[in-house]
């Protein structure tokens, strides 16, 4: 049982290459934080995450009040919460608003982001991925500002960069499926980055990436993710992932610092909620599919959660994406391929 895995197939999450950064030194570049630029990249997403692969040269990133971070070529960067952070080499006398050329590259009128005095050489494949809010609680809680693997030195992190700068070579060719490919690229760039980052977490980690990948925690948290609407007991799930319920109690609360049953109560509601924005469902047969078997009761659960009640939560969304229609957004989960 695999619960990143059923974690991220339960989570809608798209991935977009943006644009290809070739600078010379000395160079630099200032990155905004993406909630000041997600009406742009994104309107409506919920969760923007960026990142920047380093196909050749090296580098300095830089976030307010914290060390330096030296980058190589085959390190994928990886910045979970779209924190604002400078990219260098050298000295630069200035430094580029990236944020504002984001217009021109999503229009398509620059393809390569060229910057420096002519030195050194360092590229990079620069994008953004997007989420729903809850994953918030899922495979992003708990990461650091910056997640940093270096992909080089084994076949499968060999052959994910290289698919990468195939595929950016080939930007503008408008062959067939070249945008779905690089969205796709995209989004196993972000999932090799965090399972191996969670394969290198130390034994006395807590959290949801660190519960997913203990034996006993990770098996309750598939199935719960797997089957939210079955009327699980502790009983049950402790004798299907083979300990007692003292033991699995005692690791979910470790891990997670909450009960198993607590958990699924709010993944239950995450999932309401998302039914409640993309289809026409009643409230009472929404309340059904996540295992609720009164509508009062699903009513309150909901309420407490996100403070409003079902209809008033699904109201308030329509209105948000007509406003998003009004103004030429995306709607409120696509995120389109952009291509470097």
């Amino acid at each position: 049982m695999d619960a990143l895995s059923e974690a991220l197939t339960s989570v809608h999450m798209t991935g977009a290459i943006f644009y290809h950064a070739e600078c010379t030194a000395p160079w630099g570049f200032r990155v905004p934080h993406l909630q000041d630029v997600a009406h742009v990249l994104a309107p409506g997403t919920e969760r923007l995450v960026s990142y920047h692969l380093v196909t050749d040269g090296k580098a300095i990133v830089r976030f307010a009040g914290e060390d330096d971070i030296a980058v190589a070529a085959g390190d994928i960067l990886i910045i979970p919460h779209g924190d604002a952070h400078t990219v260098s080499n050298g000295s630069p006398s200035t430094y580029l608003d990236s944020g504002a050329s984001i217009g021109e590259f999503l229009v398509g009128h620059l393809t390569t982001m060229r910057l420096g005095g002519g030195g050194e050489v360092t590229r990079f494949v620069c994008g953004y991925f997007g989420c729903e809010r809850h994953a918030e609680r899922l495979f992003l809680a708990g990461l650091p500002l910056m997640i940093k693997i270096n992909l080089r030195g084994d076949p499968a992190g060999e052959w994910l960069e290289s698919s990468v700068r195939h595929l950016v070579s080939q930007a503008g060719s408008e062959r067939p499926g070249q945008s779905i490919l690089l969205s796709k690229m995209a989004e196993a760039l972000f999932i090799e980055t965090i399972r191996r980052y969670m394969e290198a977490l130390p034994a006395e980690q807590t959290g949801w990436l660190a519960g997913a990948r203990d034996p006993v925690v990770g098996g309750a948290l598939a199935l719960l993710h797997r089957r939210p609407c079955r009327h699980w007991t502790v009983e049950q799930l402790a004798a299907e992932t083979g300990v007692s319920r003292s033991v699995l109690a005692e690791r979910f609360s470790r891990f997670l610092g909450e009960p198993p049953l607590t958990y699924l109560a709010r993944w239950r509601l995450q999932l309401a909620a998302r039914m409640l924005q993309t289809t026409r469902e009643a409230v009472i047969q929404v309340a059904s599919e996540v295992g609720y078997d009164s509508e009062a009761a699903f009513n309150r659960a909901f309420k407490r959660e996100f403070g409003v009640p079902p209809g008033e939560f699904r109201g308030q969304f329509r209105r948000s994406c007509a406003r998003s229609d009004l103004v030429g957004g995306n709607g409120p989960t696509r995120i389109p391929a952009r291509t470097a």
